[in-house]
C-alpha cells in the first residue's frame, strides 16, 4: 500500500509541478512509451531464465499486501513451538510424529493457522522436527545444515529482488537509446519549420525523463520492497532454528522460546510477559 501511496507522490512532484507552467500533451508521445516499456521487458527476458522471470511475477504482487510477519504471528509461532517442545518434554520424541508426518491433520499445528499456512517455513519446522525423532543428533551439525538451509532459501528469494534491481539500473539507459532514436529522427527532419523541430526535440527529451523517472521513481523503489519483504521472511526461520536448537541442547520449553523471541526484530518482538500470558493462557 504504501509503494502506491509513494508513486502518486512521485507523480505530484514531477508530472504535477511540470503541469503547473507546461502542457501535459507535451509528454504523451505513445512511441516512447512502448519503446521503453518493450526494452525493460525484453532485458528482462533476456537476462534471466525462465525460474527467474517467474519468481519475479509472483514476488511482485506481495509488495502490495501487507506483510504477514508480525507481532501477532510471531506469538503463534512461539506458542505453537512451546506446545510442541512441551509435548516432547513430558511424553517423549516419539509423542510428536504423527504431527510431523501429517502436519495438516495435526491438532497442534491446525489451531495456528497464521503458521500452519506457511508452507516454506512449516517443512522447515517439520523436517528438523523429523530428525529429532530419527535418533540421536550432533546439535553443532544440526545448526551447520541449518545454516546452509537458511542461506540457501535466503538466495533463492534474492533471486527477484536481483532481477528487478538490474532492470530499474538499465531503465535510464533505455530511455537515452529511445531519446537517441528521436534524436535521429529529427535530424532526417531539418527541413520542417522551427515550430515542428520544437515538437520532435521535445518528444525525444521525453524518453530521457522517462527512463529516468521509471527507473529511480518506480522500478528501484519496487526493487526496495522486495528486499524488505524477502528480509521479513527469512527471519521466521532464524526464530525456529534457536527455539530447536535450544531444545536440543537441554533447556526447558519456556527458556527455549525466550532464545527465539530475542532474534525477532523489535517492532514484531512481544515482550516476555505478552508471550508468558499467551502462552499461560492457551494451556488453559
Amino acid at each position: 500500500m504504501l509503494l502506491i501511496v509513494g508513486y502518486v507522490i512521485i507523480l505530484a512532484a514531477s508530472v504535477g509541478t511540470y503541469a503547473i507552467h507546461g502542457s501535459l500533451a507535451a509528454l504523451w508521445v505513445p512511441t516512447e512509451y512502448v519503446a521503453i516499456f518493450g526494452l525493460m521487458v525484453g532485458g528482462l527476458v533476456a537476462g534471466n531464465g525462465m525460474k527467474t522471470i517467474k519468481a519475479v511475477g509472483a514476488a511482485v504482487p506481495t509488495v502490495f499486501k501487507g506483510s504477514p510477519y508480525n507481532k501477532a504471528m510471531y506469538i503463534d509461532l512461539l506458542s505453537m513451538l512451546y506446545e510442541i517442545l512441551a509435548k516432547v518434554r513430558k511424553e517423549g520424541l516419539m509423542s510428536i510424529e504423527n504431527d510431523v508426518e501429517n502436519p495438516d491433520a495435526s491438532p497442534i499445528f491446525s489451531k495456528y493457522p497464521s503458521v500452519s499456512s506457511d508452507h516454506h517455513a512449516m517443512e522447515f519446522l517439520t523436517d528438523y522436527l523429523r530428525m529429532m525423532v530419527g535418533g540421536n543428533l550432533n546439535a553443532f551439525e544440526i545448526e551447520n545444515l541449518m545454516d546452509m538451509e537458511i542461506e540457501t532459501h535466503h538466495q533463492e528469494a534474492h533471486v527477484p529482488v536481483h532481477a528487478v534491481t538490474k532492470m530499474a539500473d538499465g531503465v535510464p539507459a533505455f530511455g537515452i537509446v529511445v531519446a537517441v532514436m528521436g534524436v535521429v529522427n529529427v535530424m532526417g527532419s531539418v527541413g520542417q519549420p522551427p515550430a515542428v523541430l520544437g515538437k520532435m526535440i521535445g518528444g525525444a527529451l521525453v524518453g530521457t525523463f522517462l527512463g529516468i523517472l521509471l527507473s529511480y521513481g518506480f522500478v528501484g523503489p519496487l526493487a526496495g520492497q522486495l528486499e524488505q519483504k524477502m528480509e521479513e521472511g527469512g527471519k521466521i526461520y532464524q526464530c525456529m532454528k534457536v527455539v530447536l536448537l535450544a531444545s536440543m541442547n537441554g533447556y526447558a520449553p519456556q527458556v527455549a522460546i525466550e532464545f527465539g523471541r530475542k532474534v525477532l526484530y523489535s517492532g514484531d518482538r512481544p515482550s516476555f510477559k505478552e508471550l508468558e500470558e499467551e502462552v499461560k493462557n492457551r494451556k488453559k
